[in-house]
């Protein structure tokens, strides 16, 4: 009877359902966070429509002291109930798109070299250690200041300094999956080696990366509102880390416009690391 070189499913355990997902309160937690954080980034247009910068009433209102703007303003009269759920947008959209540019380059690197071995993994992996050796948050200022602050800029600079520990993961899983024997089998029956790759490798390769995403998305958010902070942030979008840095003056006098912007990072963080947490809890077998 002939072998066929048909790959069983991913390498994670196997009866995972919603029985499972239900299971896990660290998951539960952190989609119910995201899920606010969505909810504020997607209806923000909604509920304050117009510039979030406008100023809307006069400066340093505490908040819960009008009902007109719940969360207060700043020292400019902003709105800082506005400011909060449009600044969620565009954290989100530097936090998933980081991290797709980060798993994408990642996955690549890491499939070719763990598959391939020799001399090319060799040369792979070297290019990995230049990024890795180098300081993620001085590589991604530099990349920042040269290409100039935009969303898209940013996204980019956190992406491509933040590939190699995906890298690492999907080689080691890539090294683990070329030796088995579905992956002989169709090598002696001639399949070419791209096609062994995307039908065999790469899918049996993922499963550390779907824990690895939230842990980056979180990485991402932290290190744009670090960049935005330090003044870096994209100056046409409203940003938690332009707020915490525009609040720090008046921090013993009101602290409140840190925060809050400070409070919804450490909470949209926490949503990614608790998911992280939730998934590596359901899809690693030996924690059965």
């Amino acid at each position: 009877m002939a072998y066929s070189p048909t790959s069983p499913a991913l390498s994670i355990r196997p009866g995972i359902g919603l029985r499972d997902l239900g299971r896990s309160r660290p998951l539960i937690f952190g989609l119910a966070l995201l899920s606010v954080a969505l909810f504020c980034a997607v209806f923000a247009p909604h509920f304050y429509p117009g510039d979030p910068r406008d100023m809307v009433a006069r400066a340093n209102i505490w908040p819960g002291s009008d009902p007109s703007v719940p969360l207060g303003t700043d020292m400019m009269g902003r709105n800082m109930a506005a400011a909060l759920v449009h600044s969620a947008r565009s954290s989100l959209i530097v936090g998933f798109s980081a991290t797709a540019l980060a798993i994408l380059t990642g996955i690549a690197f890491g499939v070719i070299a763990g598959y391939s071995g020799g001399g090319l993994d060799d040369v792979l992996m070297r290019i990995c250690e230049l990024f890795q050796i180098m300081p993620s948050l001085l590589f991604t200022i530099i990349l920042v200041v040269i290409i100039g602050p935009s969303v898209w800029s940013i996204s980019f600079a956190i992406g491509i300094t933040s590939w190699p520990q995906v890298a690492r993961l999907v080689r080691a899983e890539a090294m683990r999956v070329s030796q088995l024997d579905f992956v002989n089998a169709a090598v002696t029956q001639g399949m070419g080696h791209g096609r062994i790759i995307l039908r065999h490798v790469l899918p049996n390769s993922l499963a550390p990366v779907m824990v690895t995403a939230s842990i980056l998305i979180a990485q991402a958010i932290l290190s744009d509102a670090s960049l935005a902070f330090l003044g870096l942030g994209d100056p046409s979008a409203m940003s938690w880390g332009t707020m915490v840095g525009t609040g720090r003056p008046l921090l013993r006098t009101a602290w409140y416009m840190t925060a809050l912007p400070g409070g919804a990072i450490f909470l949209t963080v926490m949503a990614f690391m608790l998911i992280g947490n939730g998934l590596n809890d359901i899809l690693n077998p030996r924690l059965r």
